[in-house]
């Protein structure tokens, strides 16, 4: 496929997920987690954390861009989403239009998102709810975590990424993980899957870490219907 027949965003783009969404891609049931404690990371502009916060659980969100202030991230929610609406001109038929119905209600979607954050990022901004972090090098001490959530981050920017970082990162992802991480998608930008997603399994395996690739009820990309569970 040409580059200028699919999908692509410049650089990692912050922008954000509703819960719902967030339950579909993660096969997440909220209550199973209440009085836990769940990371996002990366966190980006994501609902996760304020709602799920407001139904009893001990969420924290962890990202490169949680040092920004809250208005200037306002912005750069805004600008992002408006970029990464653009992207689908063309080439909507790259992917799967059954939990969004059609571009418009992609940018609801992810608009409601980021104005359920920022608001909670205004409030909690500089304090142990949004955490300034980013991969392979996390300030949390191990098992700090019952859950920890990644999504659309691994295996998606892979063009960019090293296949060390992503090993790092699991590696880290798990460190501070005391029983689960979940991760989506499995597959990059192009809808292939990450080719190197095995070597990653076995290396968690050789040091300790079952892994299952899990079926989730939920497809944008089209084959980004998977995501991988590590038990820690």
């Amino acid at each position: 496929m040409e580059e200028s027949d699919r999908y692509t965003i410049d650089d990692v783009a912050f922008i954000g997920r509703t819960v719902r969404e967030y339950e579909r891609m993660f096969d997440l049931d909220l209550g199973e987690w209440t009085g836990k404690s769940v990371l996002d990371c990366p966190g980006g502009a994501c609902a996760f954390v304020p709602v799920a916060n407001g139904r009893g659980i001990d969420a924290v969100g962890a990202d490169v861009l949680y040092d920004t202030p809250p208005e200037r991230l306002r912005e750069k929610c805004e600008a992002d989403v408006d970029a990464a609406i653009a992207g689908f001109d063309g080439v909507e038929d790259q992917f799967v239009w059954s939990f969004y119905d059609d571009v418009a209600d992609v940018r609801d979607h992810w608009t409601a998102a980021y104005r359920t954050f920022v608001p909670d990022y205004a409030e909690w901004f500089d304090s142990d709810r949004y955490v300034h972090a980013e991969l392979p090098d996390l300030p949390f001490a191990d098992d700090s975590f019952s859950l920890v959530l990644s999504a659309h981050l691994m295996f998606l920017y892979s063009d960019d990424l090293s296949h060390e970082f992503h090993a790092e990162s699991l590696r880290e992802l798990a460190r501070v993980a005391d029983e689960e991480v979940r991760i989506y998608p499995l597959a990059r930008f192009d809808g292939q899957e990450y080719p190197r997603l095995d070597e990653l399994r076995e290396m968690l395996a050789d040091e300790g870490y079952a892994t299952e690739r899990r079926s989730v009820s939920f497809e944008f990309q089209r084959g980004a219907d998977e995501m991988l569970r590590i038990e820690v």
